[in-house]
Formats: structure tokens, C-alpha cells, sequence
């Protein structure tokens, strides 16, 4: 394979990978927010305590989050096939990643919320302030800082998820290197591809430090 089809193969599962990684981090945090606040006010210090809520969340979540990533590839394979009518390909990725980066998601957000400070909850509800404006007006912009490095983390554990993916029919930087670097043995695609799934790792745990950064900063002028 010459220079130019290796740059145009990489630069294409490049694509694929960027598209799989946001995508399921939009749709794992459109889900995930929900379910880590359902955890935080539930919990026995929250602001809406239910034993029995939390518990049952609690327990879904474990049980998603304690399922090895490839185990779940293959347990999910028909619901894949049912939702996107393929089990191969990146349409066919994203739902996996989808639904094993929602629980971690939703305990990143349950550990950034019960960051915020207990006294300004209190403070809140002593103004007379709904429990759920509470948890909009409160806990989300004052838990922002660390939400936004929950972010960062979160989508570089998705894309190293969907590296994974290319071990059944996934595409990406991920199938590149194990169609190409593990099977054909060519060794320079394999290094390529991880050079690269590298900088996208350091760029969006930049990205995301930058910006809780900044919020960090806002906050405290």
C-alpha cells in the first residue's frame, strides 16, 4: 500500500472515529445528566430521598458498568441490528458505545453534583426555591467545573471504547489497526492509527481542561 492510500484510509477512519465519539457522547450525556441527577436527589442526602429509586438505579447502573465493553458488543448485537439493521459498520458502533457509556456517564454526573456545596442547597431551599430549580439553577452551573472534566473523561474512555469495536465489524482508527496491523501484519498502519488515537485522547483531555478552566475562573470573579 502506497503513501497516498495509507493517508487516505487513516484519514477516513479518523473521521469515522471523531463521528463515533461524539455521537455517543451527545447520546450517552442526552441520557446519562437525567439518570445522575435521578441519583443525586435520591440519594439518602439528597434533596428528594428515595430509598427504592436509588437503590434499583443504583443497582442498573452497576450491573451495565461491571459488563466488560466487547461482552456487551456481542450481547447487544440484536438490538443493534434492530435499531440500525446492521451489526457491522459505524452506524452499528454507536449503539454499543451508547448504551456502555451511559451508566459511567451518569456516575461521572452523580460525583460531580454531590461536589457542589451542601450550604448552598440549603440556602436555596430556604428561599423557597422548587426542588427542581434547585437542581437546575444550583447544582448544574455550580457543579459546571467539574461536569465539563467528566466531559473530557468521559469521551476519551468512549473513544477508547470504540477502538475495541473493530474487533467484531466496527470501524475507525481501531478496525484500521487491528484489520491491518494485527491480521496483515502491517506494522506501520497499527502504529499509525495509535499515533493518531493518541493526539485525539490528548486533544479532547485538553479541550476539556481548557474549558473547566476557564469556567473555574468565571466562577470565582
Amino acid at each position: 500500500m502506497d503513501t497516498s492510500q495509507i493517508v487516505k484510509l487513516l484519514a477516513e477512519a479518523t473521521l469515522q472515529t471523531l463521528y463515533m465519539t461524539v455521537l455517543s457522547t451527545f447520546f450517552a450525556y442526552l441520557f446519562g445528566i437525567p439518570l445522575g441527577v435521578l441519583l443525586t436527589i435520591t440519594d439518602s442526602k439528597g434533596i428528594w430521598p428515595n430509598r427504592i429509586l436509588n437503590m434499583v438505579l443504583g443497582v442498573v447502573v452497576n450491573i451495565f458498568r461491571s459488563i466488560p465493553f466487547l461482552i456487551l458488543l456481542v450481547l447487544v448485537l440484536p438490538f443493534t441490528r434492530w435499531i440500525v439493521g446492521t451489526g457491522i459498520g459505524t452506524y452499528a458502533t454507536i449503539v454499543p458505545l451508547v448504551i456502555a457509556a451511559i451508566p459511567f456517564v451518569a456516575r461521572m454526573i452523580e460525583s460531580s453534583l454531590k461536589e457542589v456545596d451542601e450550604g448552598v442547597i440549603e440556602a436555596a431551599l430556604a428561599m423557597g426555591t422548587s426542588k427542581w430549580k434547585v437542581v437546575f439553577k444550583v447544582l448544574l452551573p455550580e457543579a459546571r467545573p467539574s461536569l465539563l472534566v467528566g466531559v473530557a473523561i468521559s469521551i476519551t474512555t468512549i473513544l477508547g471504547y470504540s477502538a475495541m469495536a473493530g474487533f467484531i465489524g466496527g470501524s475507525g482508527l481501531g478496525a484500521i489497526a487491528i484489520n491491518y496491523g494485527y491480521y496483515r501484519y502491517e506494522s506501520d498502519i497499527m502504529l499509525y492509527s495509535i499515533i493518531l488515537l493518541v493526539l485525539l485522547v490528548q486533544l479532547f483531555q485538553e479541550v476539556g481542561m481548557r474549558l473547566a478552566k476557564h469556567w473555574d475562573h468565571r466562577k470565582t470573579n
